[in-house]
């Protein structure tokens, strides 16, 4: 189906779905192997995994390193294995003692740039294994923190249980990659000295991609809709028109006059096909634009086999 086109696929994971079975299902139904996705999702994670196939896979890289938005609940009370849902629940501490104002300090005290160290059960690897088969194989894992920025935590409810044990809380969390939801209900948690973990995690969206453009696995089997790789790299990156003669160098990886910018641009013809992203770079004393990465042949600028 996906053959001959190279674009990328909105999925809005369903809950108890890996990513790599979203993309395993993704394969079969675009018939081709080269698929893959912009950043890890949980099981118990819904919402939006970019899916990339065919010559688009290269912008994954790309859209990797764009920040993220999540909404998510919050449970104080306990804390799990997992510090999500999925993991038992290992200690309970009564949160009725907490008010609104205790919570919205140990928000405002993770907003901003951070050090957050991982859950123990995350997809980092730690000399070449993953810290989740570390934990797995009863080792005792211990993961180093990293600098992660918390760009908006905002509360949009806050729930008090009729017993008043536990309070659920749901936030918004806009973030750069590598940020760990679950880690923040965790720390908010151990802040108020009342345990935290995840009870639902939803990704909204990641850069330019939002989920209410997504599409459910059910629905790409029955129509296989996609971004085409020209219109998702303009979405991504600022872009520049180059004429067929530029194009021409930048497939045949020449440099071309400099751009006079500082960013990487998807350059394109003035009918829209992309033909690389380019940026520029000194050369025996002269800037000019270099292809970084090329998508296009000749025979996609003239129409022609090359």
């Amino acid at each position: 189906m996906a053959g001959l086109v190279s674009g990328l696929i909105l999925v809005d994971k369903p809950a108890g779905w890996t990513s790599h079975d979203v993309v395993s299902r993704t394969r079969k139904i675009a018939g081709t192997r080269k698929v893959g996705h912009a950043g890890t999702l949980d099981p118990m994670a819904t919402g939006m995994l970019v899916i990339g196939f065919n010559k688009a896979t290269r912008l994954l890289t790309y859209i990797v390193e764009t920040t993220k938005t999540y909404r998510a609940t919050i449970r104080l009370g306990h804390n799990t294995s997992t510090d999500d849902a999925d993991g038992e629940i290992v200690q309970t501490r009564l949160a009725n003692a907490v008010t609104v104002d205790d919570i919205e300090r140990a928000i405002n005290d993770l907003t901003g740039t951070i050090q957050q160290v991982p859950s123990a059960v995350s997809a980092i690897k730690i000399d070449g294994k993953r810290a989740y088969q570390r934990v797995r194989d009863g080792e005792t894992v211990e993961i180093p923190s990293r600098e992660v920025t918390i760009q908006c935590f905002d509360i949009e409810a806050i729930r008090r249980a009729h017993d008043g044990k536990t309070i659920d809380v749901d936030v918004e969390v806009v973030c750069t990659p590598g940020t760990y939801i679950r880690a923040l209900a965790r720390d908010i948690g151990e802040a108020l000295q009342t345990g935290g973990y995840l009870t639902a995690l939803r990704r909204t969206a990641v850069g330019p991609y939002h989920v209410d453009n997504a599409v459910t696995l059910e629905q790409l089997g029955k129509e296989f809709r996609y971004t085409d790789i020209s219109t998702a790299a303009a979405k991504l990156f600022p872009t520049r028109t180059v004429s067929e003669a530029e194009a021409t160098d930048l497939v045949h990886g020449r440099r071309i006059t400099a751009s006079d910018s500082t960013e990487l641009l998807a350059a394109h013809l003035d009918k829209g096909k992309v033909i690389a992203l380019i940026t520029d770079a000194e050369r025996a004393g002269k800037i000019e634009s270099k292809p970084e990465i090329v998508f296009s042949t000749m025979e996609d600028i003239t129409g022609a086999p090359a």
